[in-house]
């Protein structure tokens, strides 16, 4: 009777090993094929986007807030799509849903201009961020050490192969990373909405930019740039000439500080699938125009949360 009941305790915990390996393996196999899944369909996304902005630069160079990539996609269910059955309906499926945005990446202020092509601090351009930081709150202190520090950085990069033990700071190439250079989260935060930094120079779209980036690019008061706003969302402003008109005498424009066009845009992407949530934030960059325009992807980053933090 006892070695019955040893050899019922044996097999017993035989069976229960090999269900929970089982078990495990399913759980392993669905994360992996959710991960495949959510991957491909932000592949798709992003794809579109690139669909949508190339056939906007075929069309014309003006860009804008009131055309077809400046809408958001609102959250909308896939499942129909990720049915494994075309007669499946989409209560049949997994819960998969996907939301995102074309953002125009020359809205904001492009710290890259900070730099000019010999190293050295362009004083035009950290008197703008100096105005800029000033309406954010800031301090206009933040521009000068901003320019010092990311003069430093971006010149260390040729230096850093003959001198990697220098000292130098990293030539960094995303906002975010402006830590690195040891500016605090506060001042990072606080700046986030109105500038950025591309992978190069470039002027700000004044059809897209606020009221406090087109401030303090154009050297105004904020009611003339919120003047600006409400004649833009009647008409966008296609040429200098006309963004002059609406401007005071002694404003000077530079073509090279603003324009009315954009080759610089962030396409973000959101994808809930079941219990599991992606999010994927990309830069792409369009070049040509007309039948030559074509749109490449510079960067993309990915993060996964779970669906109740979300």
């Amino acid at each position: 009777m006892l070695l019955a009941m040893v050899a019922v305790a044996m097999v017993a915990t035989l069976a229960a090993g090999m269900v929970w390996q089982q078990w495990r393996a399913v759980q392993v196999e669905s994360a992996e094929r959710s991960r495949t899944q959510s991957s491909w369909i932000l592949v798709g996304a992003l794809d579109w986007s690139r669909l949508i902005l190339k056939e906007d630069g075929r069309a014309g160079r003006i860009d804008h807030l009131g055309e077809p990539w400046a809408t958001p996609l609102a959250e909308a269910r896939l499942s129909t799509f990720l049915a494994a059955d075309r007669d499946n309906n989409a209560d049949g499926g997994p819960e998969a849903f996907l939301s995102g945005a074309i953002a125009d990446a020359q809205a904001r202020y492009n710290l890259r201009n900070l730099v000019g092509e010999d190293g050295k601090v362009a004083a035009a351009e950290v008197a703008t961020l100096g105005r800029l930081c000033v309406t954010a709150g800031l301090g206009g202190d933040l521009a000068q050490r901003l320019a010092d520090e990311l003069a430093r950085s971006w010149s260390s990069r040729a230096q850093q192969a003959s001198a990697p033990d220098a000292g130098r700071p990293v030539a960094i190439q995303r906002f975010e990373q402006l830590g690195w250079l040891g500016f605090d989260a506060g001042s990072i935060a606080g700046l986030r909405p109105f500038a950025d930094i591309l992978p190069t120079p470039t002027p700000v779209n004044v059809n897209t930019a606020s009221r406090e980036v087109l401030a303090g690019v154009l050297d105004v008061d904020l009611g003339t740039a919120e003047r600006l706003l409400q004649i833009r969302q009647k008409s966008p402003f296609d040429s200098l000439e006309k963004l002059k008109a609406n401007l005071p005498d002694a404003v000077k424009l530079d073509p090279k500080r603003v324009s009315m066009s954009s080759s610089y845009f962030q396409v973000s992407g959101r994808l809930r699938l079941d219990e599991r949530v992606l999010e994927e934030r990309s830069l792409l960059f369009r070049k040509g125009a007309g039948n030559t325009t074509e749109v490449v992807t510079i960067f993309r980053e990915r993060r996964s949360l779970e669906a109740g933090g979300a």
